[in-house]
């Protein structure tokens, strides 16, 4: 492991010395990728850094403890450090995701439980905005179909980082976790005799392709115009302004209806389908390697959650990884953090874990 850490230094050091290169500058695309790359090893440089330091700090602590036993506890404290950084250093070393540091199309899905199911789809809607709010991030509704009692049926919003990040705190290094179905259980506001109800929504998070990254054949869409219609069957407009674009090839299909003219929402639904064929290429590159990445839930089946919202007991419970906290309310104003970093230890541990056995 150290011998890779020292290849990773020289590496480290070598591109602080080209970005510090004014010339360097003058390809923007080149720049950002090697600041990037910058950005990801100097975590690695700093842990190794105090390992070293910490190997030095024990090797002089037990130099004194040979004349003076008080300097004992200090060896102990050292060693106890260096463990630590170890640890850390272990962790730093898995591979990355690569899409770690890309913006996000998070699309939530009504499923079983009719209304109450749209309106639970609109709590998760506003728990990931505020979620969003909170960190900084900016959202931007693409799609949506609203319900009756004023859920959505489905909704798709972009989360987008407004600017540059840290390693590992990017939105689809938080959101990835957030793919699966979410079981409800709460009274519905159409329940007339107070009895507890469960329902459930689905999450679907993709990472949001450049246009460079999925090249798209214009033979292989089929678009369709139709006019928009809002809940209850309501006419939004009076024109054929909604777009649904199926790629042919795939199947895949994606459609928006929110902006007022048909090209802004050819240019949404382009967006969506070019996630979505980002992902699914990625997920078939993964198959054909054996990758054991967890694929997200397509389908609303309670049977099949990931998460469960007790309104009850106020209660949030992580079927993946144990995580449970009796603060649902604050969660479902955004305090998303700790729910999402135990999906963040839990998959850390398990790529520690297998690297490991390798």
């Amino acid at each position: 492991m150290f011998e890779a850490v020292e290849e990773l230094l020289v590496e480290h050091a070598a591109l602080e010395t080209r970005l510090a290169d004014p010339s360097v500058h003058a390809d923007q695309a080149n720049a950002r990728k090697l600041a990037k790359r910058y950005a990801e090893l100097t975590p690695i440089t700093r842990v190794y850094r105090a390992w070293r330091q910490a190997g030095e700090d024990i090797e002089a602590a037990r130099e004194l403890a040979a004349e003076e036993p008080e300097f004992i506890a200090e060896v102990k404290d050292s060693e106890a450090r260096r463990e630590e950084l170890t640890e850390e250093l272990r962790l730093l070393l898995v591979p990355r995701d690569p899409n770690d540091d890309k913006d996000v199309i998070l699309e939530i899905k009504a499923g079983e439980g009719g209304e109450e199911s749209a309106l639970f789809a609109g709590d998760l809607l506003r728990m990931y905005l505020r979620f969003a709010e909170r960190i900084g991030w900016k959202t931007e509704i693409i799609d949506a179909n609203e319900s009756d009692l004023g859920g959505y049926k489905d909704v798709s919003v972009a989360v987008k980082t407004r600017g540059g990040t840290e390693p590992g705190q990017g939105v689809w290094a938080k959101l990835k976790y957030e793919g699966g179905v979410h079981r409800v259980q709460r009274v519905p506001a159409t329940e007339s005799q107070g009895r507890i109800h469960t329902s459930a929504a689905g999450v679907l998070v993709t990472p949001e392709a450049e246009e460079v990254e999925v090249e798209i054949v214009a033979n292989d869409l089929r678009i369709d115009v139709y006019r928009s219609s809002g809940p209850g069957g309501q006419s939004v407009n009076t024109t054929d302004s909604a777009v649904r674009i199926t790629h042919l090839p795939t199947g895949i299909v994606a459609s928006c209806q929110n902006e007022k003219s048909q090209l802004q929402n050819k240019e949404q639904a382009m967006r969506i389908l070019r996630s979505r064929l980002l992902a699914a290429a990625q997920e078939e590159a993964e198959r054909e390697a054996s990758d054991a990445r967890r694929s997200q839930v397509r389908t609303v089946d309670r049977s099949e959650r990931i998460r469960t919202y007790n309104y009850p007991e106020n209660r949030i419970s992580d079927h993946r990884t144990g995580f449970k906290s009796y603060n649902l309310d604050q969660v479902l104003d955004g305090e998303l953090n700790a729910v999402i970093q135990s999906c963040v230890d839990t998959d850390a541990a398990a790529k520690l874990a297998a690297a490991q056995q390798n």
